[in-house]
């Protein structure tokens, strides 16, 4: 896969937001691995190979075991391996993801709701729409995961 555009050279400033957004998540009081998985999921969804490659990477580094990694996607079969909040978190994320055909039910939104507050949802979304935007960014323009880069070289 060849890369179709370097999106940080052609848009510093848009990246450099979207970076600030980065950090704002990282100082918010969300756990990181919470957050994190979320990211995973998220890119999951969006089928984001960049993305699932990078945080795969840091949930690894910050010494999640890979059983619990790779049953992200079917997290509903495997809920042992995840706390409440991991639970509550990846459901929110897949629905919020999916919003054009979720709508984002009211019952989906009172469990989330019930577990995180009203500032930690908040962020939590937050972060949900970032991912996605930097899913989008990365295959739009066909980043490629470091993994194929390690195994072209």
């Amino acid at each position: 896969m060849t890369q179709r555009l370097n999106y940080e050279k052609a848009s510093p400033g848009g990246v450099k937001a979207l970076g600030s957004l980065y950090g704002y998540i990282l100082q918010s009081g969300l756990e990181e691995v919470l957050v994190d998985l979320v990211y995973l999921r998220v890119s999951q969804i969006n089928g984001c190979a960049y993305c699932i490659d990078m945080h795969t990477r840091d949930l690894i580094r910050k010494g999640v075991k890979i059983d619990k990694i790779v049953l992200v996607p079917v997290w509903r079969e495997a809920e042992a391996l995840f706390s409440d909040r991991e639970r509550a978190a990846l459901a929110w994320a897949e629905i919020v993801t999916r919003v054009a055909q979720s709508g984002v039910p009211d019952e989906t939104f009172q469990a989330a709701i019930a577990v995180f507050g009203e500032k930690e949802l908040a962020d939590l979304t937050i972060a949900i729409g970032l991912m996605n935007a930097y899913n989008r960014l990365a295959i739009s323009f066909r980043n490629t995961p470091a993994a194929a880069l390690a195994n072209n070289g």
